[in-house]
């Protein structure tokens, strides 16, 4: 019998910070993991202005290498459109290991905290809430209202959990480049998603260790 499938859904919503994504999705492949993508219309818009490629549902492979920078040769990946509501991730018996959310939006955040199924990334995460399987969330908005704290702590409380984008430098030191501080977040969620990587430097113990 041949071994059933069982991807990462990976949901990139519309907030800032679409280096986070590619960093994670890179990982997982890194790690010989499945991935299952599903990229809301706010996220393409970031996609666009932030690294000038288009995202575009016809041509998803060759957007999604250019964005990730390397080839997608051997890689495990599907693409949902976002307005596919009748897509795999959308039913609790499609069989996926998890959801991350990278980045999450306040209006993601929102979305998926009430319940309300706007597209297919709300609706997937919704799904694994309910069949408790493990969903990650990255807010990277900053400073945060009430309402958003809100929405956090019924994401919490639903068992999602809750990883801003705070990087560490403990892995890097003050002199940390950009890519550095990405990839500690990415490392951060895959950490959560019980997935090895080598995207940084752990915490030994020992003062100036990583230096």
């Amino acid at each position: 019998m041949t071994e059933q499938r069982k991807p990462w859904v990976v949901g990139v919503s519309g907030a800032s910070g679409t280096p986070y994504p590619a960093a994670v999705i890179r990982a997982l492949f890194d790690a010989g993991e499945s991935v299952d993508l599903i990229v809301s219309r706010a996220a393409r818009l970031t996609i666009l202005d932030e690294t000038g490629i288009s995202f575009r549902d016809a041509h998803w492979k060759d957007d999604l290498a250019a964005w990730l920078g390397r080839p997608l040769d051997g890689a495990d990946v599907a693409f949902w459109p976002a307005g596919d509501l009748a897509a795999g991730p959308s039913s609790g018996s499609y069989q996926v290991k998890g959801m991350l959310v990278v980045p999450a939006s306040t209006a993601a955040c929102a979305g998926i905290a009430i319940g309300l199924s706007k597209d297919l990334l709300q609706r997937a995460a919704e799904v694994n809430l309910k069949e408790h399987r493990p969903v990650v969330m990255v807010p990277r908005e900053t400073p945060v209202t009430r309402s958003h704290l809100e929405h956090l702590i019924a994401l919490h409380d639903a068992g999602a959990v809750v990883l801003p984008a705070s990087p560490g430098f403990y892995s890097a030191g003050a002199a940390a480049t950009a890519q550095q501080l990405v990839d500690f977040v990415a490392g951060k969620v895959l950490d959560v998603a019980g997935v090895p990587h080598s995207l940084f430097t752990r915490w030994s113990g020992e003062l100036g260790h990583s230096r």
